[in-house]
């Protein structure tokens, strides 16, 4: 997993309460921080590779086209192997079209029936050249259908999703927010506190234990002292299905002044948890098959629940 990292801006603090009164920054106002770029989530656990049969290619060309075309798969989050397709398995067939003097790949997502569901075509390639099977077209030719296959993956899984009354994509996700971790003072309570409030607001039924969920959001913060009295802030808000597999995160980075946030973050964790729940809610709502930018804003409508959610 690449991690995604976002910078926030310093911009001058302004005076919320009483007791936070002072000529200080104020920290993570004005910017989310970057949220992960939507990864693919499968039709299936896996997504088998078999080497090509009908792709005018000798068997060796075959076995290492299925594997360079796995490698390009897997870099972009796509869990694909090299191997006999098992009876649950979606399976990618690649084939080849002969027409004139050049080639033109094809890759066919099917599901466990068999069924074709999607075709990816890939850039044409000179007949000679892909005769000869070099190594280097190979993987020039898998690098450039990777993204291709993701594309109609992707497509694939919404139309399911859409289909689905009970997918993410017609419902509201259930998402575990669990308790902050590493904040001086008392920011692991308000920051936790905050998150749950904030992103309620924005649609997902926030719960507070794991039972029931279809995400968790982990929020970890790190302070480190820096030249000048000074500390970097960062934190890190982690999105995961409920099996683990990490999906998406909200960075965000500042500078302080040395033991502003040792005792009492009061309206800072407002602001944090404001912002950043903006992109983890991007990154909910890539992972149902929304695009983010294209969402009206939701009616107040989520709410946090004590408790497994059924």
């Amino acid at each position: 997993m690449i991690a995604r990292f976002g910078r926030l801006a310093l911009i001058p603090f302004v005076c919320l309460t009483l007791s936070a009164c002072g000529d200080l920054p104020e920290p993570f106002l004005g910017n989310p921080g970057a949220t992960a770029r939507r990864l693919a989530q499968p039709l299936s656990p896996l997504l088998a590779v078999p080497p090509g049969s009908d792709t005018l290619l000798p068997d060796a060309a075959n076995q290492e086209l299925a594997r360079q075309i796995a490698l390009a798969l897997q870099a972009t989050e796509v869990p694909a192997m090299v191997r006999t397709p098992d009876k649950n398995d979606w399976r990618l067939i690649t084939r080849a079209e002969h027409k004139g003097d050049v080639v033109t790949p094809m890759f066919s997502i099917q599901n466990p029936q068999g069924k074709e569901e999607g075709v990816a075509q890939g850039e044409q390639v000179p007949f000679a050249a892909w005769a000869h099977a070099d190594p280097a077209l190979l993987t020039r030719v898998a690098e450039e259908a990777g993204p291709r296959i993701g594309a109609v993956l992707t497509s694939i899984r919404v139309a399911h999703d859409k289909a689905d009354p009970g997918s993410l994509y017609n419902r509201a996700a259930k998402v575990d927010v669990a308790d902050v971790t590493g904040a001086p003072g008392d920011g692991n309570v308000t920051l936790t506190q905050q998150l749950r409030a904030r992103l309620a607001v924005l649609g997902p039924i926030v719960l507070t234990t794991p039972a029931g969920a279809d995400f968790v959001v982990q929020g970890e913060v790190a302070v480190v002292p820096i030249p000048r009295h000074m500390e970097r802030v960062e934190i890190q808000w982690i999105v995961k299905t409920a099996s683990g597999d990490e999906r998406g995160r909200v960075v965000q980075l500042n500078e302080i002044p040395a033991g502003t946030l040792s005792k009492y973050w009061g309206d800072v964790a407002v602001v944090v948890a404001a912002e950043a729940s903006n992109g983890i809610n991007d990154v909910l709502l890539r992972q149902a098959g929304h695009d983010p930018n294209k969402e009206s804003k939701p009616a107040q409508q989520g709410m946090v629940q004590q408790g497994p959610v059924k």
